[in-house]
């Protein structure tokens, strides 16, 4: 079997595409361009596909990661590759890595308010991301429970431009943040009445771009 890895986009109208809709729209595309698949074996035999990282309904990405197993040996013809407006494969390589190495993700959030907000508005939201303990209500397997997020947020910039636009790193894995878990460390005027959330990089241990 001959893994290839594809960095993708899912922009747009596809942001809301799940996940599991995403894995069969990948497959049929992959079939069309006439590209054999791996399946497993077994009674319910399934392609081998696996995504690094699940982006969440309605969020935006260009960084995703996908890894495919095909019979044909060497890299796809990407051109030949049809997808939905909003899924645009950017590259495909051998992996080197294990998606069990993303350490971080990169994301952007514009955080739309129905109230007036301006630059010290922005101030005190980016203090709040500077406090040494957060407490959120983070959903387990097992229920909930309280988890200090501090620790696991760096490199967080606020700027203030009509609306407040936020970036920040946020660990991926062990335990794994999102956008939302963010939302939940903001209370009173400063929870947004919107949010428009984008992956924008994934990176290893050492913040080294992953690949």
């Amino acid at each position: 079997m001959d893994k290839i890895r594809f960095r993708y986009s899912k922009t747009g109208k596809a942001r809301y595409i799940s996940h599991l809709d995403l894995m069969a729209t990948m497959k049929r595309g992959f079939l069309r361009a006439g590209l054999e698949l791996k399946y497993s074996q077994g009674f319910n035999p399934h392609p081998y596909m696996s995504v690094a990282l699940p982006l969440p309904v309605g969020n935006e990405s260009v960084c995703e990661l996908m890894d495919v197993g095909f019979i044909n040996e060497g890299l796809p013809e990407l051109k030949a590759v049809k997808l939905p407006d909003g899924i645009t494969i950017h590259d495909a390589y051998k992996p080197i890595r294990k998606f069990k190495d993303i350490a971080w993700i990169e994301i952007s959030m514009d955080m739309h308010y129905n109230q007036p907000v301006n630059k010290d508005f922005a101030e005190s939201i980016k203090q709040r991301f500077s406090e040494k303990s957060i407490i959120i209500s983070k959903k387990t397997k097992r229920g909930s429970k309280d988890l200090d997020i501090s620790p696991f947020i760096k490199d967080v910039d606020v700027i203030f431009n009509d609306n407040i636009k936020m970036t920040a790193k946020i660990s991926a894995q062990d335990p794994t943040l999102n956008a939302a878990d963010l939302e939940k460390a903001l209370d009173g005027e400063h929870k947004p009445n919107h949010m428009e959330i984008k992956r924008i990089d994934i990176y290893d241990i050492v913040m080294i771009p992953f690949k």
